[in-house]
């Protein structure tokens, strides 16, 4: 949710901020009582326009926060094409800064968070106002890491970040903690596994006599030109799919889609429930 604490959650975890009440600790060490401790092991990346050097370009802005972060320039000269690489940024490497999109400088402030090989990455709504396009070469940027071992906290209100990149979920609301649960049992929460939309010519029978048990109508629009009929799935079975099966014998199909169950939903049902 917008202005539930997820920024200031960050800060706090990177020691930008410290916290007003309660403790926080990062592979055991405490953010206030081990703040280099928590920097040496932490790197945090809040992206956006600013924290980059518009000036010089891509390959010099790695190199110079990696000396800052205390990278030694041996480890530099093979750590700087490594992350470049990474990151899809090679060829644009050696140019300014300033003519990279928005995408591009996201990928780049990625870079950076991982020249130092931190053991945990914080990234704050990595993909905010980027096109479709840059923000899926950047959840796959992203996703990679999990197999180079890096732990990962990523804070978002977009969905589709967590369905792409979550194992785990937690919400906030107003700074406090309202759900902590895997990502599937956080999707369960729909109450359907998948929904279908049918949209047919003709007349259909009693749809709801015909339908198994787990399927239940959502809509059903009739029209003499074209009719639209969706169904939810708590579960997929071959009871169900003979059912739609006989359920469409006599029509003229003109569009069927079948489609899992959104986190958004899920987050609705969560909201709603929320006191």
């Amino acid at each position: 949710m917008n202005g539930a604490g997820k920024t200031t959650l960050t800060k706090v975890l990177a020691t930008l901020l410290l916290p007003t009440t309660g403790t926080a600790r990062i592979m055991g060490y405490d953010v206030v009582a081990d703040t280099r401790a928590v920097r040496l092991t932490t790197s945090v990346i809040l992206g956006g326009d600013r924290g980059l050097y518009n000036r010089i370009s891509g390959r010099e802005n790695l190199a110079f926060f990696g000396m800052l972060a205390g990278v030694s320039r041996r480890d530099l000269r093979s750590r700087v094409p490594d992350m470049l690489e990474l990151v899809n940024l090679a060829e644009a490497a050696d140019r300014r800064v300033e003519t990279y999109s928005k995408g591009m400088r996201q990928r780049l402030h990625v870079a950076i968070g991982l020249l130092s090989r931190p053991r945990v990455l914080l990234l704050d709504e990595p993909t905010v106002g980027l096109d479709p396009l840059e923000a899926d070469r950047l959840r796959e940027s992203i996703d990679d890491l999990r197999g180079e071992g890096v732990s990962i906290l990523l804070t978002s209100h977009l969905l589709l970040d967590v369905e792409r990149l979550a194992d785990r979920v937690v919400m906030l609301d107003r700074g406090r903690v309202t759900a902590k649960m895997p990502l599937a049992k956080f999707a369960a929460l729909a109450g359907y596994a998948a929904v279908v939309t049918l949209t047919y010519r003709g007349t259909l029978g009693d749809v709801a006599g015909s339908l198994p048990a787990g399927a239940v109508v959502d809509r059903h629009i009739e029209d003499a030109a074209s009719s639209t009929l969706v169904l939810k799935l708590r579960e997929w079975s071959g009871d169900l799919f003979s059912a739609l099966g006989r359920l469409v014998d006599d029509v003229d199909v003109e569009d069927i889609d079948v489609r899992p169950a959104r986190l958004e939903e899920a987050f609705a049902t969560l909201s709603d429930a929320a006191p």
